[in-house]
């Protein structure tokens, strides 16, 4: 029975979140692709933050990693080939209390999705992009993507692709208003956690590229820089991805980079003899289309009738 003699009270018991609480469908991903520990880095990031199921959204295009949203226990939104953009930007327009992820591919954003691409680091709305770079069309079968390396062979190119490769770090820190751009690895755990959690506490949209392995049709493009971490450049810095000491020494080479620089940052981009990892730029202070999109969204329904009734006025003769 109740003590009478304390109040009744009707705040709801806190609610703490385990990993279970966002573990979705059993991936069906390859044994060994790069998808997995980047599922497990957002599935950690989501009970450390503890978001709130109901106010988390991964949002994808179509490939191999945009069946990330069916791996987590959050809304999501499987959309169109290239399309995972627009509708990321749009959730964000009429939903700012919620948390985004978007997962993408090296065809789904850098082939028919570049358009959207652009525009939405121009944008800047919060979110978090992970782009997932293997270097080949997975799900269709190994075909040329857009970051395929020059005389890499594949089904559309069984005698090598004809031209050099896009690079998605330096085409991403051209874009005017870009405000966080980095650069990761799925085979080194506490730097993929640390450089996605950063990006989600990034306050605009922050653009991760993740070196990621396809163990299928891939396997041997990042194979070298596994077995020899002297084949990464470390960026560090006090403003950048923090890396523990113990993940640091890994690294025989490394460089102070301070995510301020763009100019830096895109000379780092463009070095092609090393892969550099880390936070390439960082502008918390970039203009952000979401602060402007998101007008008239809390509106109640009769408010809402009368501004499309003013605008149909208009129309009037």
């Amino acid at each position: 029975m109740r003590d009478k003699s304390k109040p009744l009270t009707t705040d709801p018991s806190p609610r703490f979140f385990t990993l279970e609480d966002y573990e979705g469908q059993v991936p069906r991903w390859c044994s060994g692709c790069g998808d997995l520990p980047v599922l497990t880095a957002v599935q950690r990031i989501c009970r450390d933050e503890q978001l709130l199921p109901e106010r988390t959204v991964v949002v994808s295009g179509i490939g191999c990693s945009s069946r990330f949203p069916h791996y987590m226990k959050t809304y999501g939104f499987h959309g169109l080939h290239g399309r995972a953009f627009p509708v990321a930007c749009g959730i964000r327009s009429r939903r700012p209390d919620l948390n985004i992820f978007v997962a993408t591919g090296d065809g789904d954003c850098c082939a028919i999705g570049a358009g959207h691409w652009i525009h939405a680091i121009r944008y800047n709305m919060k979110m978090v992009v992970m782009l997932f770079d293997n270097n080949i069309y997975g799900l269709t079968k190994n075909q040329t993507s857009p970051t395929t390396a020059k005389d890499a062979n594949s089904f559309t190119h069984p005698e090598g692709s004809f031209i050099s490769p896009l690079n998605p770090i330096a085409v991403t820190l051209s874009i005017a208003n870009v405000s966080f751009v980095a650069q990761t690895v799925d085979w080194n755990p506490p730097h993929l956690y640390a450089t996605l959690l950063a990006a989600h506490r990034h306050p605009g949209l922050a653009f991760v590229r993740i070196l990621q392995r396809c163990p299928h049709f891939t396997a041997k493009v990042y194979e070298p820089c596994q077995r020899d971490p002297s084949l990464l450049l470390l960026m560090k810095h006090p403003d950048g991805i923090p890396v523990d000491d113990m993940v640091a020494k890994i690294f025989k080479n490394q460089v102070d980079h301070d995510p301020a620089n763009l100019l830096e940052a895109q000379d780092l981009a463009v070095r092609k003899e090393i892969y550099p990892i880390g936070l390439f730029y960082r502008n918390e202070s970039a203009e952000r289309y979401d602060h402007f999109s998101r007008y008239g969204a809390d509106m109640d329904q009769s408010e809402k009738v009368k501004a499309v009734e003013k605008e149909l006025d208009h129309f009037q003769i």
